[in-house]
């Protein structure tokens, strides 16, 4: 019988010939990636010792720089374990800092075929490399440190076969919003992501997709690894990989085409995403006080692009804050090295560090009561951002820019797009 990408992985990492859906397996870990939310009391536990500190990354990435004294305290403790262990992948405040997704995909940490594991729940985002990632536990993440070894219930795979490419001014956030809203929720499954209309995929859009896979409740999203992918990680690492495909007789639980010259904008609206999604048009005119441009899904380079193509030579509606975050220090640089940055700050854009902030709810954005924002992030449920009466809808980049500029949601022109989906 033919196996998945998944199933593959889980395999060699198991120590075995094949694996099938259901099976419990016992799995080396590749990389460990500990973030600053780790160090926490409530999560922390005294480490003796690390089986291999080359393969444990440590990313402050929550709350950076630190907001509060408990931040601050987590942050010592985890440079005390750096310290203590010989940690060398290390990512705290300064020119290397940035939200850890962001950070695995600019070092290629992720490596095609292997195994990662972290405790933030979007850490699926390295599938886009053909990586099996998973957002674990703490005491999973403690295993994994110590021991170098974890474990997954292995599940059955739904495949999405991408044909087309997506029309002018529709972005990958619009292609997530579409199959949640059309296929809801896919826990208990792992996703399998490939077939021709993958080329035409740049890896930021990939890497959007990927992280938003854990909205949808799967377990993995692994993505296949064709030309681009492995002359973008060729660019990043020397570390020896060996990435895995599909067998030709794979078994998928499901089998879904999806044809990206069909994808039109759509919103997200309150307070959830599942089988709550609606079409641009159903969301126009909704006014709103902040709009928020990042995460580990959207503060990539490609969405700083779209948004200052929006806002170039306009200005932020009065009574509308715009809170841009770039995922890393380096998309940061590199956008302000392209003018995109004094773009967005000309517009009246507020452009912070690298930090999860505002999607979580930690700092540099939070709603009060009552306000209503939008947002590329990753989540849009009650309470997520702040204020639990706030309300938040989700949509591409490209629609918080132009929504910031209308003072309520607003579409950005998009050639021969029809208004329902």
């Amino acid at each position: 019988m033919g196996q998945t990408i998944i199933e593959k992985i889980l395999a060699r990492a198991a120590g075995r010939d094949s694996v099938t859906p259901g099976d419990i397996v016992d799995v080396a870990v590749d990389l460990a990636v500990l973030i600053d939310t780790n160090f926490y009391p409530a999560a922390w536990r005294e480490v003796l010792k690390v089986a291999a500190p080359e393969k444990v990354a440590v990313i402050f990435d929550h709350r950076t720089p630190a907001p509060d004294n408990r931040a601050a305290e987590a942050h010592r403790v985890g440079r005390a374990f750096v310290e203590t262990y010989g940690i060398e992948r290390v990512h705290d405040v300064g020119r290397d800092m940035g939200i850890a997704h962001a950070v695995i995909a600019e070092r290629g940490y992720g490596l095609p075929g292997s195994v990662l594991v972290c405790d933030d729940s979007h850490t699926c985002a390295a599938g886009a490399f053909n990586c099996a990632a998973m957002g674990v536990g703490e005491p999973d993440m403690i295993q994994s440190v110590t021991t170098g070894r974890t474990w997954f219930r292995v599940a059955p795979t739904i495949r999405y076969e991408l044909t087309g490419i997506l029309p002018e001014g529709v972005a990958a956030k619009d292609l997530f919003l579409w199959i949640a809203g059309l296929y809801g929720a896919h826990t208990g499954h792992n996703i399998e992501v490939g077939g021709p209309g993958l080329a035409s995929l740049g890896m930021d859009a990939r890497r959007t997709f990927a992280t938003m896979a854990a909205e949808l409740g799967s377990d993995f999203c692994t993505f296949e690894a064709d030309q681009r992918l492995l002359d973008f990680m060729r660019a990043r690492t020397d570390r020896p990989f060996t990435p895995q495909s599909p067998d030709p007789d794979a078994t998928y639980a499901e089998l879904r085409r999806i044809d990206l010259g069909a994808v039109r904008p759509r919103v997200a609206l309150p307070h959830s995403i599942l089988g709550n999604t609606a079409s641009l048009q159903e969301a126009v005119g909704e006014p709103i006080q902040q709009a928020f441009i990042g995460s580990c899904a959207n503060g990539t380079l490609d969405d700083l692009r779209m948004a200052a193509e929006v806002l170039e030579g306009r200005l932020v509606a009065p009574g509308v804050r715009l809170i841009v975050t770039p995922s890393s220090q380096a998309v940061y640089r590199e956008a302000l090295r392209l003018g995109y940055i004094a773009t967005l700050m000309e517009a009246g854009a507020v452009v912070t560090n690298a930090t999860c902030g505002a999607c979580c709810g930690a700092h540099m954005g939070l709603l009060s009561a009552g306000e209503t924002c939008i947002t590329s992030s990753t989540r849009n449920f009650r309470g997520r951002m702040g204020d639990p009466s706030a309300r938040i809808f989700m949509a591409s980049s490209a629609v918080v820019a132009a929504s910031a500029v209308a003072g309520r949601i607003a579409g950005v022109p998009v050639p021969n797009a029809e208004a329902t989906a």
